[in-house]
């Protein structure tokens, strides 16, 4: 189709299709896919600390002439200029690049000044570029300085029509100052922002002492300095052992201050308080990258699943200055124990992964540590330093030949004018006679009449002599490594005082300070502790009334429905539920629903068969021991602390055959000595307690023998204190047998008939 359209055209040669393998071609051209995104994309270069479409971004602003004391130009204008020149990507990518230059909360030290909404804190997108202005800071500036000295090379664009420079050659170390994070082929970076006051510091003293200790520098250069403040909670040797590989992370938490407390004890910790013994907690820094917004709908949703239940509530009251609020839910709460429970649910605290990983000046990829990272940008910046020395040179050595000319020229002023008066040719006449070069002869040629009546030779040779003076001390500097070392610390240092701790810009903003050891507490003890009546319907329906109520008292159920269970505990209680099919389950006490209506099915919140009868419910007491019954009569005396269980599921505990069902759980009363099992064949049988073996799972040993039916009832006592039942099974009667001789035998025996009085349900 393609030959016949085409009509004389020859058709395409094969000559070209080279056969080869497939796993081959692809390792190679994956391979070079791979370095390209490494080199081209994703890593920073050492020397500037840059990826190329943000230095394409900085160059194109400079071209445009952006600088901080001009006007604002539209982002577009400036992203257009990037896509069109430099960078053919898309424009969302190269806008976003940009804005995140621009935004104070993503870098340390910003390299673009916006005008316009670029986004802000709490996680909102920044405005189109067709909305928002820019232009470069003084920092982006002190980056790029030196660009026309000749400092580094330049690079044809991806069509050649245009130039770009290799790197940025200025002195801000920008790589350590604003930090980098990439994903690449096969591997990553992520570099925090610093304090550029210390990362100069470091860096001098690197220069001074080059085989200066890691535990020196660490000294000098505390650890990341990141752009929302917060704090930095490891431990000095943790932060060390980073830097010193190039590999680490740092666990940085939110700051707690509140400005308007009275006391300074109260401000470092940020309790406001609030009259009446009431308080709040106010945060006023928060991670690095993490949205205010996100994290305020994260606590919020902490609070509504009670995972926090001595939090109440979270307000953002931000302004320019952050200041979210904690309120608790009693002033009896303990605020230390409130932030350690945030710091484990929330992004109130985050851990920063450091990963050194760079470009050096050959453009290869290596994991660096602190030390070889900043011998390496001295490196770099030294060969600048010559470079821009060896540039300055060459200007030098051209005006030199200029002002020589111009020189013979003043002092044959008359004869110069006559020749160029009388001669066609002027310029041989002049080169002959005067023995002027090729480029002397044409300044003077021309230069205007003004000019030439202007020239004074002691201008000329004092500017002759400040150039010879300048040109032999920026030889003896080339010559001399010690003077070059002098040169980077002046100019370091001159540097360091824009960016000192006590300008505005340079102070300091995270705290690096190791946070006390992590008080292993439970969420239990977050709960505030409060008397309530649990009441369980036959039908499983569970809720809490406030406050120890009267058992007696009559209860309202849905219709068909009944009281089951009623029993007094307290909200930080455990409550255990037992099922025939011998599970247990385990439920908190705090978050049963109220008493003012029916309640909740305890199957929602529990996974309980739904073929399984609830035999019994009760709070948990650490500690106690409880004898469990099965239909058959089999059983065994279990801990409470081995009934409780870890998932909705329950804990499966008492192995049940056949039909089998569980049937009693009996509570082990202190000093009870005795066990009472009565069958549904109304025969009784007492024995000693130390016969039943405490188990943790399993079916247990025969507590009494039927020819027919099954287990009726079991209980504990004091032999001494007698048996105990209820007269008429409503407890308000209670008759005691003391004397049991004659019904105590070996356990599993048949037993004989209870004692006169005994209920005719046959339970205790």
């Amino acid at each position: 189709m393609a030959s016949a359209e085409n009509g004389s055209k020859e058709p395409d040669s094969l000559s070209a299709i080279v056969d080869a393998p497939f796993e081959t071609a692809l390792s190679e051209r994956y391979l070079v896919y791979a370095l390209s995104t490494i080199t081209a994309r994703s890593l920073p270069d050492l020397r500037d600390g840059l990826k190329p479409v943000h230095r394409r971004l900085l160059w194109a602003m400079r071209q445009l002439r952006l600088g901080p004391d001009t006007a604002y130009k539209k982002s577009a204008r400036v992203v257009g200029e990037v896509l069109g020149k430099y960078h053919p990507h898309g424009d969302t990518a190269v806008y976003d690049a940009m804005v995140r230059l621009a935004q104070p909360f993503s870098l340390r030290y910003p390299l673009v000044e916006g005008q316009g909404n670029f986004g802000n804190i709490d996680g909102d997108n920044a405005a189109a570029a067709r909305y928002t202005e820019a232009r470069l800071t003084r920092t982006a500036m002190a980056l790029m300085a030196g660009l026309d000295e000749g400092t580094v090379d330049f690079v044809p664009t991806y069509n050649n029509e245009e130039e770009e420079p290799l790197i940025f050659p200025g002195l801000f170390p920008n790589l350590l100052a604003n930090g980098a994070s990439g994903i690449a082929v096969g591997m990553a970076t992520n570099i925090p922002s610093h304090n550029v006051d210390e990362v100069i510091a470091a860096t001098l003293a690197v220069i001074d002492k080059p085989a200066i200790e890691h535990a020196e520098l660490m000294q000098l250069m505390q650890g990341p300095d990141l752009a929302t403040g917060g704090l930095i909670v490891d431990s000095p040797e943790t932060i060390s052992a980073a830097y010193e590989t190039g590999r680490g992370s740092f666990r940085i938490r939110a700051r707690f201050h509140a400005a308007e407390a009275a006391s300074e004890q109260d401000r470092e910790a940020g309790i406001e308080r609030l009259g009446g013994g009431q308080w709040q907690l106010v945060i006023s820094e928060i991670p690095y990258q993490v949205p205010k917004g996100k994290l305020i709908e994260q606590i919020a949703q902490v609070i509504a699943d009670k995972k926090v239940p001595i939090l109440e509530d979270v307000r953002d009251e931000s302004d320019e200055q952050i200041r979210i609020v904690l309120v608790p839910r009693s002033r009896n709460v303990d605020p230390e124990l409130l932030k350690e429970s945030l710091y484990r649910l929330t992004d109130l605290e985050t851990r920063f992964g450091l990963n050194m990983n760079v470009l050096d000046a050959t453009r290869t990829p290596l994991v660096m540590g602190l030390k070889e990272l900043l011998q390496n940008w001295i490196a770099s910046q030294i060969d600048i330093l010559q470079r821009r020395s060896r540039h300055r040179l060459e200007q030098i050595a051209r005006r030199l030949e200029l002002v020589e000319g111009y020189i013979i020229a003043f002092l044959n002023l008359d004869r110069v004018i006559e020749i160029i008066r009388t001669e066609d040719e002027p310029k041989p006449v002049m080169m002959a006679e005067f023995g002027l070069t090729d480029r002397q002869t044409e300044a003077i040629l021309n230069m205007r009449l003004r000019s030439l009546r202007k020239l004074e030779e002691m201008q000329l040779r004092q500017e002759k002599d400040d150039l010879l003076k300048e040109q032999g001390e920026l030889e003896a500097l080339l010559a001399d490594p010690a003077k070059q070392k002098r040169r980077l610390k002046r100019d370091l240092k001159t540097l360091q005082k824009d960016y000192a701790k006590t300008t505005d810009l340079g102070a300091r903003r995270t705290t690096i300070a190791e946070a006390a050891p992590t008080v292993e507490f439970s969420m239990d003890a977050m709960i505030e502790k409060e008397p309530i009546t649990v009441i369980m319907s036959q039908r499983g329906w569970i809720r809490a009334a406030k406050g120890h109520v009267d058992l007696t008292q009559e209860w309202k159920f849905k219709e068909g429905d009944e009281l089951a269970f009623v029993f007094h505990a307290q909200t930080t209680d455990k409550l255990l539920i037992a099922t025939d099919d011998g599970r247990f389950f385990t439920l908190g006490a705090d978050k049963l629903p109220g008493a003012r209506g029916f309640g909740e099915p305890v199957r929602t919140t529990l996974d309980i068969d739904n073929a399984a009868h609830i035999v019994a419910a009760w709070a948990h007491t650490p500690g106690e021991r409880l004898l469990l019954a099965s239909t058959p009569g089999k059983g065994f005396v279990i801990k409470s602390d081995d009934l409780l269980a870890e998932t909705r599921k329950g804990r499966a505990v008492m192995t049940l055959k056949g039909d089998a069902r569980l049937a009693k759980v009996a509570h082990i009363g202190e000093g009870h000595d005795h066990v009472a099992v009565v069958g549904d064949n109304r025969k009784l049988v007492v024995f000693n307690l130390e016969e039943m073996p405490e188990m943790q799972r399993g079916q247990g040993v025969q507590l009494q023998r039927y020819r027919d039916g099954g287990m009726a009832d079991v209980t504990t006592f004091r032999l001494e204190d007698g048996l105990s039942w209820q007269m008429g099974g409503t407890g308000e009667r209670t008759r005691t047998e003391p004397e049991m001789w004659q019904w105590k035998v070996a356990r599993g025996g048949a037993g004989r008939m209870p004692p006169n009085g005994f209920p005719r349900d046959n339970r205790f």
